[in-house]
């Protein structure tokens, strides 16, 4: 089936958000009068949770206690977590993070040639929009037909809800479609879906397990951020252009008994990239 739509993930995938997302949760945590700090190496380990206020619930269950202080801090989440969408934002707005290279230029290739955009993520909706409005412009959003978040899904990745709700939506079979993500949670979601999927992973995600991607690269290039070595080799060009990704899609029978189109490329990321969902 020929390609109609891209689905993109967004921490990670459109930009590197990781540092934004723990700042913002330290923020929210001073202004709550909460007396926690994580670093980041306790944020990289909480990545292993998936949605914020998961991932809030996660590190309170991880406290010592009584259940009685348990449960007063997880009545807190909500509000914990709703300072922290205000202060990420916020720096968002500030101009905290860039878009991953090829990100803008794949998008504008997608639109100009007449195929669909989708966003499904496990972040909220302001978060998203934040990002696309700050990166792309106010009229960003509008580009997605599609915008799926967090939120809205009872089950988060890996489990697959989000992109099954991203296909009814769209109206569109997986056959017809790629997704885009940078971890193993949100390819397992992908092709729990049965999505053609192209991971480009970073360095919160790159010891992750891809070996169930269509394609890994280290980035979708960009004129000033090439891909290189056995990226290049694998595209044909040093960016990832939609000529290129229809080549992919349709030289790829998408049986998942055989090996991913990067062979062997379980773990790359560039070094200076972050990852998730929140």
């Amino acid at each position: 089936m020929s390609l109609a739509a891209l689905i993109f993930d967004v921490d990670g995938t459109l930009a590197d958000t990781e540092e934004a997302h723990r700042g913002a949760f330290n923020d929210a945590f001073a202004e709550a009068g909460l007396p926690w700090q994580w670093s980041r190496d306790h944020y990289a380990e909480l990545l292993k949770t998936t949605g914020g206020k998961e991932r809030i619930a996660a590190h309170v269950h991880a406290l010592e206690g009584t259940a009685a202080d348990h449960e007063r801090l997880k009545a807190r989440i909500p509000e914990i977590h709703r300072l922290k969408t205000v202060a990420y934002t916020r720096r968002i707005r500030e101009g905290a993070v860039a878009l991953r290279p090829g990100v803008r230029r794949l998008l504008g290739e997608a639109r100009a040639a007449g195929l669909r955009l989708a966003i499904a993520s496990t972040t909220s909706r302001e978060n998203i929009d934040a990002l696309l409005t700050a990166t792309l412009g106010s009229h960003a959003p509008r580009w997605f037909e599609v915008i799926e978040a967090g939120d809205a899904m009872a089950r988060k990745k890996p489990a697959s809800d989000v992109y099954d709700a991203v296909l009814l939506r769209l109206g569109l079979a997986p056959d017809a479609c790629v997704a885009f993500e940078d971890s193993g949670r949100g390819l397992a979601a992908a092709k729990g879906a049965a999505l053609f999927t192209v991971v480009t992973p970073t360095t919160w995600t790159r010891d992750d397990n891809f070996a169930a991607a269509d394609v890994v690269l280290a980035s979708l290039g960009d004129p000033e951020a090439h891909l290189t070595g056995e990226d290049a080799a694998l595209v044909g060009h040093p960016m990832l252009r939609i000529v290129d990704l229809e080549r992919l899609h349709a030289s790829r029978d998408r049986d998942p008994a055989k090996v991913p189109l990067h062979l062997g490329r379980s773990t790359r990321a560039p070094a200076t990239d972050g990852a998730s969902s929140k």
